[in-house]
């Protein structure tokens, strides 16, 4: 669907216990498919050249489901985040650190997705990538319904003050807040709903 861009990484943070939820939202299924396995493929079906899956409950179970829906695609890795239980943030940070951490090949974007937007379809992931541009220093979100959500594209210029405020509960809220993404409209798409609960699906 979008067009593939070897220096885009999707950014799937799916570390989380789910306890609202009755188990790790990762393993949760649609249609007998895996969420995690969904929204990896969502983001290259999107655009991007290759995803970083961060795991942290149930990690091996999680990747068990990678390989067992993707195969052995090459596209797709996995990084282990030892911090997972203290919040989000310390996905994300575990994720862009691993990413700087490729060196020559570190990518130029980074769009990070949540395992738990089983409505999100490839369409945003597309949309956000050619309203935005893949560069270094883009910022840009996607909104639904005027509200801000994800996935959110993060140009390399923007990694260095978000990982200065990633850390427990605190992701990239407070730098965004700061920096102002521009807000890609994709409410016509998706309703971009984090699922909290089983009871939600229905």
């Amino acid at each position: 669907m979008g067009t593939t861009s070897a220096r885009t990484t999707g950014l799937l943070l799916a570390a989380g216990a789910g306890r609202r939820f009755g188990g790790p939202k990762a393993l949760a299924t649609t249609d007998g498919a895996p969420w995690v396995v969904r929204a990896a493929q969502v983001l290259l079906d999107g655009g991007c050249g290759d995803v970083l899956v961060v795991t942290g409950a149930q990690a091996q179970q999680v990747e068990s489901r990678i390989a067992e829906g993707l195969g052995a695609d090459p596209r797709v890795a996995t990084t282990f985040c030892g911090t997972w239980e203290q919040g989000m943030g310390e996905s994300l940070r575990a994720g862009l650190m691993s990413l700087v951490a490729r060196g020559r090949t570190v990518p130029l974007v980074a769009v990070v997705h949540l395992v738990d937007l089983p409505d999100v379809g490839a369409d945003v992931v597309a949309r956000l990538l050619e309203e935005s541009g893949a560069r270094a220093s883009s910022l840009a979100r996607a909104a639904y319904q005027g509200a801000a959500g994800h996935p959110v594209l993060l140009g390399q210029d923007h990694w260095q003050d978000v990982l200065a405020g990633a850390g427990g509960d605190q992701g990239a809220r407070a730098y965004l807040r700061r920096a102002r993404p521009a807000l890609v409209e994709c409410g016509d798409l998706a309703e971009g709903r984090d699922v909290d609960r089983p009871e939600e699906l229905g």
